[in-house]
């Protein structure tokens, strides 16, 4: 079984890339946010430690981590969103690690791909075979996010100084999925690139 990592800016389509993956070939997808919301669950790795850190104003009614309270929390302090980010990153890394290790003894799948917009930040080119960036140019994002999301320039403006620039997607990742036309084109690609011999070793 090989794991891939994709990442890729905000509107570059990684999500019609994953769902395209999960459809055709045998595999498992896992998403890092979703993840990390499994691990912010009652019980989870990551709800004991944010609680403490961020007070029990942060839960509603029901007891449960409300997301928007925590970001609200967050807003404007970076000395707090890094303490966050020191308690979600490393479960979620530890998490992606121990499914890897359940599909490859399980040796039930051909490929596991994992999606995070941190891959690169976070060091994960050391534990996947591959990573893959999905992109899109930059005009054609912010359509997108306009249309899709209803962001505003001011948003997008944001989100896209947040993220690593374009050069240093292109330096860590071995391979360059083109998603700015046809869906048809990228399904080419992918399948040209799962179809390459390294895969089959």
């Amino acid at each position: 079984m090989k794991v891939i990592g994709i990442t890729g800016g905000v509107g570059a389509g990684k999500s019609e890339v994953l769902d395209y993956l999960a459809q055709k070939h045998n595999c498992r997808v896992i998403k890092a946010d979703r993840a990390a919301h499994q691990l912010e669950e009652p019980g989870g790795a990551c709800f004991e430690p944010l609680v403490a850190l961020l007070g029990d104003d942060i839960l509603d009614a029901a007891g449960k981590i409300d997301r928007q309270k925590m970001a609200a929390r967050i807003f404007g302090n970076a000395a707090l969103l890094q303490k966050v980010n020191d308690i979600v990153h490393p479960a979620v890394k530890q998490y992606l690690l121990s499914e890897i290790a359940k599909e490859k003894e399980s040796g039930k799948r051909d490929f596991l791909f994992i999606e995070a917009a941190l891959l690169i930040e976070e060091g994960y080119a050391k534990i996947v075979d591959a990573l893959w960036y999905i992109c899109a140019d930059e005009n054609v994002r912010r359509h997108r996010l306009k249309v899709s999301r209803g962001y505003t320039d001011e948003k997008i403006d944001a989100i896209l100084k947040s993220q690593l620039a374009e050069e240093e997607f292109r330096k860590h990742c071995g391979v360059v999925i083109e998603n700015n036309g046809a869906l048809a084109g990228v399904y080419e690609q992918i399948e040209k690139e799962l179809g390459e011999d390294q895969w089959q070793k």
